[in-house]
């Protein structure tokens, strides 16, 4: 789950992680408000959608006065900001952080993310703040640094310490940047974070360490810890189909293709995908049923899938173990009777109760086109949207 930089910001400082005054509006008048309490000769005034690149499209920009205030909240506000991570349909601008300006002498880069290699948490920094580390990673690995976190002890000073002499923090304002590094592990974990990322910390003239920026993401699966956390979801940021979705519990991203996918298990949903693009399709979807879903959760899988306008013929792509095969053929039965199904549909079946979930599709009345593998399954369905 992700949430805005203003709440993220709210979050860090409760662990004593430095950061800017700053107040969320959601109005021109409340912006200008806003930036009057603040009470500082320079604010910042930054738009608030689920996407980094906001400076790049002109959601960020710096006001000297009131007056500037009012005009770049009324030229962001409502705008939609296309980015490297919105994709070209954009996000459109519904609040604004209102921040206190700073005095950057320096900007670096921190980040602490799980390590799938070492199944550990790691902590990157990098003297390059302010870009993308993708694209440092890319162009420059040599300037990013690394530190492996035993789960046991936690990130430890000395790591810490290494870090921020790693990319030249002013030996004098090491021991807050370690103490910032602490307490953003901290929160790190003590949330369940997925990723925690910093870009840019940065040193002011004032001798301050703090995060100019955060972004914070948080797994899903350890939302039921932290209601307050869950609190701060933006539904408006997250597309209507993954909001059903979550209801019962179905992992369902949507994607740009026209081919929809039912799957059960992420391994065969990302195959299924695969073999979809390898014969020349596009999915929709990345769905994945799980292995105890009900009639009902695959009914309503199926009219998440329905919903989606783009989508020309779907693909039904089943390997029944503990998921039984008859349970996934009477929840796309009853989804296509409450629906109204009129678009191709090939469907794969194999395992646990195959041959009573065959039966049960074949007198159901509804244009089923079977398959006997998941490659002719992929090629079916590609022909027949073609």
């Amino acid at each position: 789950m992700n949430i805005h930089e203003y709440q993220g910001k709210q979050v860090l400082k409760q662990y004593g992680v430095a950061v800017p005054e700053g107040k969320v509006a959601f109005t021109v008048d409340e912006a200008v408000e806003a930036a009057k309490q603040l009470g500082t000769s320079v604010v910042v005034v930054k738009a608030q959608i689920h996407a980094g690149g906001r400076g790049k499209a002109g959601g960020v920009k710096i006001a000297k006065n009131l007056d500037e205030v009012r005009t770049y909240a009324q030229e962001i506000l409502g705008k939609v900001l296309v980015t490297h991570q919105t994709g070209p349909e954009g996000k459109e601008v519904k609040r604004l952080l209102i921040e206190q300006g700073c005095d950057i002498k320096k900007e670096y880069y921190v980040g602490v993310v799980v390590d799938r290699g070492t199944g550990r948490v790691v902590m990157m920094v990098s003297e390059e703040g302010g870009t993308e580390i993708e694209e440092v990673a890319e162009h420059s690995p040599e300037k990013i640094f690394k530190e492996v976190i035993d789960p046991a002890i936690g990130l430890q000073a000395f790591q810490a310490r290494k870090l921020a002499y790693a990319i030249n923090i002013p030996s004098e304002l090491v021991n807050k940047t370690v103490k910032f590094m602490i307490a953003l592990y901290t929160a790190f974990v003590e949330k369940d974070c997925s990723i925690a990322e910093i870009n840019p910390l940065v040193v002011t003239g004032g001798g301050d360490v703090m995060a100019l920026d955060a972004k914070m993401n948080f797994d899903s699966n350890a939302l039921y810890r932290h209601k307050d956390i869950l609190e701060l979801r933006d539904l408006e940021e997250e597309d209507a189909k993954e909001i059903q979705a979550s209801k019962y519990d179905l992992s369902y991203i949507a994607l740009e293709g026209n081919i929809g996918c039912l799957v059960n298990g992420a391994g065969l949903a990302m195959a299924t995908m695969d073999i979809i693009k390898y014969y020349g399709g596009d999915p929709a979807n990345f769905l994945d049923v799980g292995g105890g879903a009900t009639a009902e959760k695959v009914t309503e899988a199926f009219k998440i899938i329905l919903s989606d306008e783009a989508v020309k013929g779907i693909f039904v792509n089943i390997f029944g173990g503990i998921m039984k095969c008859d349970v996934i053929a009477n929840g796309v039965v009853e989804a296509a009777k409450q629906v109204g199904l009129s678009r191709p549909l090939v469907v794969r079946l194999e395992g646990t109760n195959v041959d009573l979930g065959k039966k049960i599709l074949n007198e159901s009345g509804l244009n089923i086109v079977a398959a006997d593998s998941m490659a002719d399954g992929a090629q079916k369905i590609v022909a027949l949207v073609s």
